[in-house]
């Protein structure tokens, strides 16, 4: 038998043996898995936040059910967790802050819809979490300050959405105790990140700290941090991303009523380019939108005039 005959051999028994361990059905799963776990710059670099809002929900029920036939698909879960939190905080709650001034209830049901979307989320997250270290969601709630000591430097990405997702809910949350006391969850999340990767895309970690470190001082926040985050958000983004400057505003200057600092970051946001950064195009649009929003509504959210 010739060498190139051997080898064609060996090749037909290691395919055979593969095969025989995963069906051809958990190999096609997998393969389209793996392929729609990428984000994908045809979502982030589109200019129009309505046709991709109304593409998401199909997506998205498009990752469930490929993660019931892969259940322990890292990429699928993590792929879940990022859909479900961005479309909650991009539409959902955009939705919300938009019936705010006129139809309350509407607005409360749409924040409810909201929050549980960034808790299904967060059980996605959560269960890749599990997968790679095991008991840590147990230990995020019990003891938050080493629930992570074992993450390592190529899990950021899951504990920045896990992160988002969990402290989106918390931000919905504020008028559930059982939610609320959540956050030293968050924060450990965000803090073990950060010491894992503190440059991780482009400064996205420290604008998510500016919203922790903008609670009352009583959960352990600070002003001064918060101001620290922003600063070190937008240096990293290299100033081409708006929503550093829109967290800022909505979270510090809101509570510090300073409406002066308020209107001077929103419109940082808006003096963004669009172009500047194509994989930010659809991120910078909907901050952008979220920045016109907040000033239209200036006059409520602020006590006194200046």
């Amino acid at each position: 038998m010739t060498r190139t005959a051997i080898a064609r051999r060996l090749l037909t028994v290691v395919v055979a043996s593969l095969v025989a361990g995963c069906s051809p059905r958990a190999l096609a799963v997998r393969s389209l898995g793996n392929a729609l776990a990428e984000p994908g710059t045809v979502w982030t670099d589109d200019d129009d936040p309505e046709l991709v809002g109304a593409a998401l929900p199909f997506a998205l029920k498009t990752y469930e059910t490929l993660i019931a036939e892969a259940p322990e698909h890292a990429g699928l879960l993590i792929a879940a967790c990022r859909g479900f939190a961005g479309y909650a905080a991009g539409w959902v709650e955009a939705d919300a802050e938009r019936l705010e001034s006129e139809e309350f209830s509407l607005a409360r049901a749409e924040r409810e819809r909201a929050l549980r979307l960034h808790l299904r989320a967060l059980g996605y997250c959560l269960r890749e979490l599990e997968q790679r270290l095991p008991g840590a969601a147990a230990d995020l709630r019990a003891r938050p300050e080493t629930a992570l000591s074992g993450a390592r430097a190529s899990d950021v990405e899951l504990l920045y959405w896990t992160g988002a997702a969990w402290g989106s809910a918390v931000s919905l949350g504020l008028d559930r105790p059982e939610i609320v006391a959540d956050l030293p969850a968050v924060r450990a999340i965000f803090e073990r990140a950060l010491a894992l990767d503190p440059g991780f895309d482009r400064g996205a970690l420290h604008e998510a700290m500016i919203s922790v470190d903008a609670v009352s001082e009583l959960l352990g926040g600070s002003p001064e941090r918060a101001r620290d985050h922003y600063r070190r958000a937008v240096e990293l983004s290299a100033g081409e991303r708006a929503s550093p400057h829109v967290t800022y505003a909505r979270t510090v200057l809101i509570g510090e009523q300073d409406r002066g600092g308020f209107v001077a970051a929103l419109e940082r946001a808006l003096a963004v380019d669009l172009d500047a950064a194509p994989a930010d195009r659809l991120a910078n649009r909907l901050a952008q939108e979220r920045a016109r929003r907040l000033l239209a509504r200036a006059g409520e959210l602020f006590f006194e005039e200046e």
